[in-house]
């Protein structure tokens, strides 16, 4: 649910003025409530959206500052008042980091830093540009975590495309180190 919550948002396309206050809940959403389970060409299993009831307690992504600090603003996505009152804006660099913690026994963390870029999209509603987010970070998920039975066939096809572009941006700095590049293509793998 976090990977899936960490996905909605990394796909998200929004208009210029959209601020990270109105972006959190993509991130959160399958914490809350989850999706029927789907298996091919079959009805829901589940009639009815399941009610998680989970959460995590901090935001879901911060301003990546060059001079100041990591935790740069006063841009950010999460439920803070400063969240709701600065939009984001081509170029801004930030966190996508969707969690969820079960109090003294684990946590789960999905860390990836973003950059907000102009996208191109069908229509241009009143005129208005629309953003979206370009990848900066290039490490491949741990295949080992991910359950990809409760993922969509969009949210396969956004890993895959990830993977894709990781191995390719990445694999000639291991050209030298067999062991690594075999990880590389093993973690990057299609699902």
């Amino acid at each position: 649910m976090v990977l899936k919550g960490h996905i909605a948002l990394d796909m998200a396309v929004f208009p210029k003025g959209t601020t990270g206050f109105a972006l959190d809940g993509l991130a959160r959403q399958f914490l809350w409530v989850s999706p029927p389970l789907l298996l091919e060409d079959s009805p829901p299993l589940l009639t009815t959206k399941q009610k998680e009831g989970l959460d995590y307690r901090h935001g879901t992504g911060h301003g990546v500052g060059s001079y100041l600090n990591v935790h740069e603003g006063p841009i950010g996505i999460g439920t803070r008042k400063q969240y709701a009152e600065v939009s984001l804006a081509a170029g801004n660099v930030i966190s996508n980091e969707p969690g969820y913690y079960k109090d003294g026994e684990y946590g789960i963390r999905i860390e990836n830093i973003v950059m907000v870029k102009e996208v191109k999209t069908k229509n241009l509603f009143g005129d208005k540009p629309y953003l979206g987010f370009e990848h900066v970070t290039m490490v491949p998920y741990c295949r080992s975590l991910i359950d990809v039975s409760l993922l969509t066939e969009e949210e396969k096809t956004w890993l895959n495309d990830y993977n894709r572009t990781v191995l390719e941006k990445t694999q000639g700095y291991f050209k030298d180190d067999l062991l690594t590049l075999a990880w590389l293509k093993r973690e990057t793998a299609p699902y």
